[in-house]
């Protein structure tokens, strides 16, 4: 499992399961653990496309090519949010 998943999984109160047998590293979540798992994962790829964060909030100093590149991430977050029903 992705080591940036595992954080996310530990930051939701997941417990963790060590299959002694198989070596498998697995979370096991309440339902309210899981939708709180979810959430930091969806935040997690908005994060990401608010890089770099500086030319994502001043979109006016950009040329018109970048201020597009920049509208398109900015769509990305919002159909991203709608699609998991996210408030962030």
């Amino acid at each position: 499992m992705n080591e940036r998943i595992l954080e996310l999984a530990k930051q939701a109160d997941g417990v963790f399961i060590h299959k002694l047998i198989t070596g498998a590293k697995q979370y096991t979540f309440l339902e309210k653990d899981l939708e709180k798992f979810a959430e930091l994962i969806v935040q997690e790829c908005i994060d990401i496309l608010m890089k770099p964060e500086y030319v994502m909030n001043h979109p006016e100093e950009l040329t018109d090519y970048n201020r597009g590149w920049v509208n398109g991430r900015l769509l990305g977050i919002e159909h991203i949010k709608e699609h998991f029903g996210v408030e962030l």
